[in-house]
């Protein structure tokens, strides 16, 4: 090795082992330290000096030490990511329900950037993308070749700004070409509406610093209007999660004061909680002085409720949807959620950039873990009368390359897609269909639900029925091939 460089790999050694240090710092202070792998740091040191030395054209070190970081980061699941200051300033407008951009929810597809679901009345929504579009060009830029993150932030930008998006869509023979206006994307985190009378529809498309108060303010409305409810739907489908304190004040507003809503366990002793159906884990000072859930009717308590999810359905959403499960307090009906179980940290590095890091996992009441397997409803419900729609295309957690493992249940979620839910992929992708408007009157999810808990029939999913008869023919062989007993019927 020349001397030049040596000399590169000796400055890039001290530049990382410093970085690394202070990148351990916080979990060094809670005593959860260990030795620096000093050989690999001298690679990485060394990768650094060829760099320099070597590269076509020069680079600069802020650049390779950030991508450095960035990659260390993003390797270890899709949740964990290094932000830096734009995306930090994002994260952060987010939870205050606000940022700038085009509204879709994306993941990545064979080196393309998928549109897991447009957020409601967002540019993408009201310019038609659907959930399955596959984005292949922003602007002039190919997609493939680009980190989710590099595209995210080519879709960011501006107010009032233009980019232009080329679409595969599998049911078009050619590419659909975009241009939105990028926009504030103000999220409504709670609508409600009462639908009939005696019956209500309460949504929550994302769990935001103001939503459990938001919340609040629409239940009392509503019983304003209707006070003596008979029913209400909590809608909880393409809600990708948010801030947890929303998801215990949602929780808190329907369940028995003091008990859990939800469990956390990681490696850091801080990892290891216990979080309640209380104040003090669902209040936040910048956003309410007092109680948000004390002026609530006490007929919220004990009215019926089901529970819409769908496979959008993801973290906070799966909490809520978890906690109601697991007290009987209310009736899941939908679809498989995402299984989004894992709890991100912010961790700040400087003033404004940081890492948010994989922590912890998240259980329910009972001890279930959520994470790669998500929440069953009671009751299978598809989109439609006729299949799954459009939701038959959406990712789930499992779907996703480096997801952390169920540690109560690994096979479960590292199990294939079936073959019924492939059957179910294709049928959605036969049929076009608009996306749907929740709570609307074509709304069939929403419509099974109010027959529920009216004690009417609900029209269950081709999986359930399905999956029932494969259960009834298995009891029946284990049962002596369905030999009768004395009465006639099937033993």
């Amino acid at each position: 090795m020349s001397s030049k460089l040596k000399n590169f790999g000796l400055i890039g050694l001290g530049v990382i082992a410093g970085i690394a240090g202070s990148m351990q710092f916080e979990a060094s202070a809670q005593k959860h330290t260990s030795p620096l792998p000093l050989e690999e740091l001298r690679q990485l040191a060394d990768v650094f000096g060829l760099i320099k030395s070597d590269y076509v054209e020069a680079v600069e070190d802020k650049k390779l030490l950030t991508e450095a970081i960035s990659g260390m980061v993003s390797s270890l699941d899709p949740h964990s990511a290094y932000l830096d200051k734009k995306a930090f300033k994002e994260l952060r407008e987010g939870t205050q329900g606000k940022f700038v951009g085009l509204g879709i929810e994306v993941g990545m597809e064979d080196g393309y950037v998928k549109v897991i679901s447009p957020i409601e009345d967002s540019p993408a929504f009201k310019a038609g993308l659907k959930a399955g579009d596959l984005i292949t060009r922003l602007d002039s830029t190919p997609v493939k070749g680009l980190t989710l993150d590099e595209a995210v932030k080519r879709m960011r930008g501006e107010p009032n700004t233009k980019i232009t998006l080329t679409i595969a869509r599998k049911d078009e023979d050619r590419p659909i070409i975009v241009t939105i206006v990028r926009q504030e994307i103000r999220v409504q985190s709670v609508k409600s509406k009462v639908v009939e009378p005696g019956y209500a529809w309460l949504r929550v498309s994302q769990f935001q610093e103001p939503t459990v108060e938001d919340m609040a303010k629409k239940l009392q409305a509503i019983y304003q209007q209707e006070p003596n409810l008979k029913g209400l739907v909590l809608d909880l489908r393409n809600d990708p999660g948010g801030v947890l304190p929303g998801a215990i004040g949602v929780s808190a507003a329907f369940l028995p004061k003091d008990v859990p809503v939800v469990s956390t366990n990681g490696q850091l002793p801080d990892s290891k909680q216990t979080f309640y159906a209380r104040r003090e884990f669902y209040t936040s000072s910048r956003v309410a002085t007092s109680d948000p859930l004390s002026k609530l009717p006490e007929a919220v308590k004990n009215v019926p409720i089901v529970v819409l999810v769908n496979t959008g359905s993801a973290s906070a959403s799966e909490i809520v949807a978890g906690a109601l499960q697991d007290y009987k307090r209310a009736t899941i009906m939908g679809t498989q959620t995402f299984g989004k179980g894992s709890v991100q940290t912010i961790r700040q590095l400087s003033a404004d950039t940081a890492v948010k890091l994989t922590t912890a996992r998240y259980y329910t009441p009972n001890g279930r873990s959520i994470q790669a397997k998500g929440i069953v409803p009671d009751l299978l419900v598809d989109e439609t009368a006729d299949g799954d729609g459009l939701n038959g295309l959406r990712l789930r957690e499992a779907d996703l390359q480096k997801h952390l493992l169920n540690d109560k249940d690994k096979d479960e979620a590292a199990r294939k897609l079936d073959e019924l839910e492939e059957e179910q992929r294709l049928a959605a992708l036969e049929k076009k269909r608009k996306p749907l408007e929740f709570g609307s009157k074509e709304d069939f999810q929403l419509a099974q639900a109010l027959n529920h808990l009216k004690g009417m029939p609900v029209q269950l999913s081709k999986s359930a029925k399905i999956e029932s008869k494969k259960e009834n023919t298995i009891n029946e062989k284990k049962n002596g091939n369905g030999e009768k007993n004395g009465n006639g019927e099937k033993k």
